[in-house]
């Protein structure tokens, strides 16, 4: 018994940050183009995750991106700024995106 409620409390922690950062992506409309694990009109925020996996500086670079927008790297629709995200926030979901794997 104590076995699993010690499990069903280290999955509830490890999954609350998750949750929290999706949400945070879906009120900044992150997800009216991209999905977690699927393109949409962007890519699947696992493919940026997988793609950006052994760059150092990924988080930086896709906090700008998510707020500055940008074009050319997953082909020719460009990502549009986000005006709306704070640069705290952008670090954020830069750092949930390079979590999902």
């Amino acid at each position: 018994m104590k076995q699993a409620l010690l499990a069903a409390v280290l999955c509830v922690g490890c999954t609350v940050p998750a949750f929290a950062d999706l949400a945070l992506a879906t009120s900044k409309n992150c997800m009216s183009c991209h999905a977690v694990d699927r393109k949409v009109l962007g890519p699947a925020f696992r493919d940026v995750a997988a793609k950006y996996k052994d760059n150092k500086g990924a988080a930086d670079l896709l906090a700008t991106k998510i707020m500055k927008g940008g074009s050319g790297v997953w082909g020719p629709v460009p990502m549009p700024a986000n005006n709306q995200v704070s640069e705290a926030d952008a670090k954020k979901l830069a750092a949930w995106v390079l979590s999902t794997k």
